[in-house]
């Protein structure tokens, strides 16, 4: 613990730091240098008695040179408005009912932004403070979660835009002249503007999904599933759309255990999947549908499924990033969010997701679910 009998100056007449009280970290075999926020204690005369490695390294304070000072000395912080905060808070004086700070932010010199908390020891209640704790925590975390945040938000005004833009100007266009249109003419302008609703309308629901898999509040309504089934109607949906059947290869093992899985989130995940597939890569798109060991301990088996293509496949740097929000495997378009639901649905079933590379040369993604049989069916 890095306490101090230092020899910095203090008030005239008012004793040295000393270490802190039996009972405090030291007695319970812990380290302050270990903890990962930073911590400074300030004893009953308002002397940092304590400035562990984390508070060095967020304020660029030695501890040598912080303990023995006043804490408001060794540390200035100031509220956002300029205020000197120790000024404010006065925390050996004012209420006597106060125990704490609620974390805020606050600035060292220079800018530096840190969160804080507080924490007043009293021996009694009402009773002088004995002991000031404060807790320091970079901010760079949450300026990285505020950045995601950020980022999400342009990412929906640009991908809003486009569609919206385009449903506009053709009703706009239609409404003021429909005499002068043919029948073949509305048709295609109606055509687009519903194609581009659709395109809103999932982008919606994609936002909607991350907002669930975030908080943990997707909900799953499991159902028995045929799975291989379920990939078949997307490989059929593909060829109606104009992909040729030879473009794709179903391989389902047989006999396949009972599945019992939420059927839309299913189809989500292999819509996803195929079409990363179908978009991204080249060649034969091979899907092999088998049972596995079940991902979920207690269960025995589960089901797998195998998605992969010939194409370039993911760069070895990328893997790790595939499944975060806003990765893109090429400037093909897309949210770069489809990735990030796939995997956080698969994980609410319990089960798992990787990526690989594939035989062909391709990206290979294979996801397993646990069998989920209803416990009132075992």
């Amino acid at each position: 613990m890095t306490v101090g009998t230092s020899s910095a100056p203090g008030a005239r007449g008012v004793p040295q730091p000393s270490a802190p009280p039996p009972g405090e970290l030291a007695d319970l075999g812990i380290d302050p240098d270990e903890l990962p926020d930073g911590l400074v204690i300030a004893d009953e005369h308002g002397q940092v008695v304590c400035f562990n490695a984390a508070a060095e390294r967020i304020t660029s304070v030695a501890a040598s040179d912080a303990l023995g000072q006043r804490l408001e000395k060794a540390l200035p912080l100031e509220d956002l408005e300029g205020r000197r905060w120790w000024q404010l808070t006065d925390p050996y004086g004012g209420l006597a009912i106060r125990v704490r700070q609620p974390e805020r932010n606050l600035l060292l010199p220079g800018g530096h932004e840190v969160l804080v908390t507080a924490r007043y020891v009293r021996s009694e209640p009402l009773g002088p403070v004995r002991r000031v704790v404060v807790s320091l925590r970079d901010t760079e975390a949450r300026r990285r979660t505020e950045r995601s945040h950020a980022e999400l938000i342009a990412t929906v005004a640009h991908e809003l835009r486009s569609p919206l833009t385009s449903v506009k100007g053709f009703t706009a266009t239609l409404l003021a002249k429909w005499e002068r249109f043919t029948d073949d003419q509305k048709r295609l302008m109606l055509e687009t503007v519903d194609a581009d609703a659709n395109r809103v309308t999932r982008l919606i629901a994609e936002l909607l999904d991350i907002s669930r898999i975030d908080s943990g509040r997707l909900e799953l309504r499991r159902q028995p599933v045929d799975i291989g089934a379920a990939v078949g109607r997307h490989i059929q949906a593909y060829v109606a759309a104009g992909q040729t059947a030879d473009r794709f290869l179903l391989r389902v093992e047989q006999p396949l255990p009972d599945l019992w899985a939420d059927p839309d989130k299913v189809d989500q995940v292999l819509s996803n999947l195929l079409e990363n597939a179908v978009r991204h890569g080249e060649g034969t798109v091979t899907i092999d549908v088998t049972a596995s060991a079940s991902p979920r301990e207690g269960e025995e088996t589960g089901t797998s499924v195998t998605v992969s293509d010939e194409g370039p496949g993911i760069p070895e740097e990328s893997m790790n990033r595939v499944f975060t929000r806003f990765w893109r495997g090429s400037k093909r378009g897309g949210t770069g969010l489809g990735l990030y639901i796939v995997k956080g649905i698969v994980e609410a079933h319990g089960g798992t997701i990787t990526v690989g590379r594939a035989p062909g040369g391709g990206a290979e993604f294979r996801f397993m679910l646990p069998v989920g049989t209803p416990a009132y069916l075992q």
